[in-house]
């Protein structure tokens, strides 16, 4: 059965250490050189919504707890 993740972070409490990157088994996760959060790190963002499968790897390894995952079955495969 295919699945559709959705990823929210918590911008502000993320540290961009980057063990959710590492962990992103479909590679969709990369840290945001654009942006800088309240504590002076560059977060995570997402690159590709569509392809995150929703198995919660990221929020696994985030040691500060800054990610929340649902997955729901895709209607499209």
């Amino acid at each position: 059965m295919a699945t559709k993740g959705t990823v929210v972070f918590d911008h502000d409490v993320c540290k961009g250490c980057g063990l959710c990157v590492t962990a992103c088994g479909v590679h969709v996760l990369e840290l945001d050189e654009q942006s800088i959060n309240a504590m002076g790190y560059h977060p995570v963002r997402l690159t590709d919504p569509e392809t995150c499968n929703g198995c919660a790897n990221c929020a696994v390894m985030c040691p500060d707890q800054s990610i929340t995952v649902s997955k729901e079955k895709r209607t499209d495969a």
